[in-house]
């Protein structure tokens, strides 16, 4: 049967691999220091992140208001077996309440929104009325408080309506404007510092010959740095050398909350990162079991955390995703993070894999003619293959366990909204 080619990799089975599990224990282990919190107006707090609980300083509805458009009336006067006609006395307006008290053979128009009257309770909708010589005629089958909001229904003055660890997105920047909140305590935005490593790596725009590479790895950093809200240090891109990667490392740990490189986490002749890392400060661990992404390097100089990304561009993507990003969130004091849910799939193609580390593959998600969810991979699995993760719009997950699967296999997929 036909398989998606595999990665050739010299760490088939290799024991010492890191579990990703055990890694991303360890890096929690190390975030709570990072959080810092001070207060902002409102109108600066998107994308930052609530420091603690929020409260409604007011009742929501503020006042007890008609859900429809319709007559107000004292529901004590509805007749449940005949009709029953009302003399009009007035209108109520959102912002224009009716300023009088409605008597129980009375009603008022009023508006979705509008206060109710002094004296009323339930509101008929426009369309169950009709209007003769001049009353306003109610059938029956009318209940007494119907289509009416009552004030607190919504929120109750007190209530936790944001809890401290959330992200402040439109949503809730939106509800904070309708309490009438203008400053929010928040976490100061974590700060960044990232580079690429490589003598043969060249920004685009420059100039280019035989042999160079056009720098793509800096870029999908910053971008989804971008969309973690943190304050962000281009270091740029630094020279295949000792003493070059440390300086870097080190101006970048002083700057930094966080630093990021790319490049040079294996163990080629020119990998500097765990030796500079080990130099500067310490190595938590540099190789995990998974696939892309193995040759990764966590570690610290002074308060920075420190992660050494494989340079391979997929390779960076699938390691920030799965495990630079939650820390990140962890770190900034979004803790009422949740991930987006995993779904499972058929996968009409097959798989190959040894057991011994997770594996995600670049897929496609979509329905068949039955509307039942099938994936596929992209394609060539090479982890600088680059075109494959922007052709995708998930990964297939493969556990550590897992052995090649055949076409056929319901699998795990972890779609890419939310994440990228």
């Amino acid at each position: 049967m036909p398989f998606s080619e595999p990665l050739p990799d010299c760490y088939e089975g290799d024991p010492d691999l890191l579990p990703l599990d055990e890694a991303m224990r360890r890096i929690r282990v190390h975030v709570e220091g990072l959080k810092e919190s001070r207060r902002l107006p409102l109108i600066e707090a998107g994308n930052k992140i609530a420091a603690n609980d929020i409260t409604s300083p007011i009742d929501v509805p503020g006042h007890t208001n008609s859900a429809m458009d319709g007559y107000a009336v004292d529901g004590n006067s509805l007749v449940q077996d005949a009709v029953r006609s009302f003399e009009p006395i007035g209108e109520a307006l959102a912002g224009h309440p009716f300023a009088g008290t409605v008597e129980p053979h009375q009603t008022v128009r009023i508006t979705t929104g509008a206060m109710m009257p002094a004296g009323t309770d339930t509101v008929v909708m426009q369309e169950h009325i009709r209007v003769e010589n001049e009353g306003v005629v109610i059938p029956p089958g009318n209940r007494k408080g119907q289509h009416v909001r009552r004030r607190g229904e919504d929120i109750k003055a007190g209530a936790v309506v944001i809890e401290g660890g959330r992200r402040l997105m439109p949503a809730q920047m939106g509800l904070l404007a309708s309490l009438g909140i203008a400053e929010v305590e928040v976490f100061r935005p974590l700060r960044v510092a990232y580079f690429s490593t490589g003598d043969e790596i060249r920004s685009p725009g420059e100039d280019f010959a035989p042999g160079l590479v056009y720098d793509s790895n800096r870029f999908t950093m910053r971008s989804m740095l971008e969309r973690l809200g943190v304050e962000i240090i281009d270091l740029g891109i630094v020279p295949d050398r000792r003493d070059a990667v440390e300086k870097a490392f080190e101006k970048a740990a002083k700057e930094a909350d966080v630093v990021l490189s790319s490049g040079g986490a294996s163990t080629g002749e020119a990998d500097h990162i765990k030796e500079a890392l080990s130099a500067l400060g310490r190595v938590g661990f540099w190789r995990i079991a998974i696939r892309p992404g193995r040759p990764l390097a966590f570690g610290f100089i002074g308060d920075a955390l420190c992660f050494g990304l494989p340079g391979n561009p997929v390779a960076v993507m699938v390691t920030f995703l799965q495990i630079v990003a939650p820390a990140l969130r962890a770190a900034a004091g979004e803790s009422a993070y949740r991930p987006p849910p995993e779904m499972e799939a058929r996968c009409t193609v097959a798989l190959r894999k040894k057991p011994g580390r997770i594996e995600y593959y670049r897929a496609v998600l979509e329905r068949d003619e039955n509307d039942a969810l099938v994936v596929r991979d992209t394609g060539r699995s090479g982890s600088g293959l680059l075109h494959t993760m922007s052709d995708a719009n998930c990964f297939i997950v493969l556990p550590e366990a897992s052995e090649s699967i055949p076409p056929g296999s319901m699998v795990r997929v972890q779609p890419f909204f939310g994440l990228i």
